[in-house]
């Protein structure tokens, strides 16, 4: 069966949270196989990546989005030293997301951090 692979990427994201794909959700059970975030500053930066699930039947706790979707962190207040990256998912692991999620990524700083990301669209066709 071929695997429908897709790439999404952001340029100098700031202190607002920005969406992977870009003002979008994910459209069917996809898998997210790399988030790689790296600092364009000569200082050093905190990063946080999170997804919303828009699902409310779960009754997660924690944060909420203005549309009251749950906020699930992958990585908070994360430090990415001057001209470094960090690599989120290493050693094979994987994320699965469902229609209507949506991968968010933000730095304490403005227009500092580029991030791309790499997943398998539509895994369970």
């Amino acid at each position: 069966m071929a695997q429908n692979f897709r790439r999404y990427k952001l340029r100098n994201v700031g202190t607002v949270a920005a969406d992977i794909p870009d003002g979008a959700n994910f459209d069917s059970f996809d898998t997210i196989v790399g988030i790689h975030c790296a600092n364009r500053t000569s200082n050093s930066i905190t990063v946080d990546v999170f997804i919303t699930d828009n699902t409310t039947s779960e009754g997660g706790v924690g944060s909420t989005d203005t549309a009251g979707n749950q906020e699930y962190y992958l990585i908070k207040g994360a430090p990415i030293a001057a001209g470094g990256a960090l690599q989120l998912l290493d050693g094979g692991a994987k994320i699965v997301v469902a229609s209507g999620d949506r991968l968010f990524v933000k730095s304490d700083t403005a227009s500092s951090l580029d991030v791309w990301v790499s997943a398998v669209d539509a895994i369970s066709t």
